[in-house]
């Protein structure tokens, strides 16, 4: 007859916990795809519904979670053209500083413009999908996307 001690059951609960969390997480489009955050609706991503199902699959509690959070965050869905924002360049030398940057908006947009605000943050980004990354992260349409709600 085998039995099993109290250790090496704690010791197996302990690896089907950790061997849960990860398949869980790795499922979960919002680690794989943040920059899709605050999507609201498109053409549901296979991979990341197929991942999350077999989380659902096998460990009921996880897939259903990463569901929760993929379809709340809106990372579930594939990104369309639709949801693209329309991006006008202006050149501009290295050693721009903030009157400067405030002065060619305003100039662009026709109302005066003021970057200096404590909520504010204005950075340097290597390139226009990492910009357009930190927008949609920033949760910008999240009071329309409650409103729709």
């Amino acid at each position: 007859m085998i039995t099993i001690t109290g250790a090496l059951l704690r010791r197996w609960l302990t690896r089907l916990v950790v061997v849960t969390g990860v398949l869980a997480l790795a499922g979960c489009g919002t680690l794989l795809h943040p920059e899709r955050k605050g999507q609201t609706s498109g053409d549901i991503d296979p991979r990341i519904a197929l991942a999350n199902g077999v989380g659902l699959l096998f460990f009921i509690i996880p897939g259903a979670v990463a569901y929760a959070v993929d379809f709340s965050n809106g990372t579930i869905y594939l990104p369309s053209d639709r949801d693209q924002a329309q991006i006008d360049s202006m050149p501009f030398e290295d050693d721009l500083d903030l009157a400067t940057l405030e002065q060619m908006l305003a100039e662009h947009l026709g109302k005066p413009v003021e970057l200096d605000h404590e909520l504010l943050l204005a950075e340097r980004v290597e390139s226009l999908d990492e910009a357009l990354a930190l927008v949609r992260m920033s949760g910008v349409d999240d009071a329309v996307r409650l409103e729709a709600l």
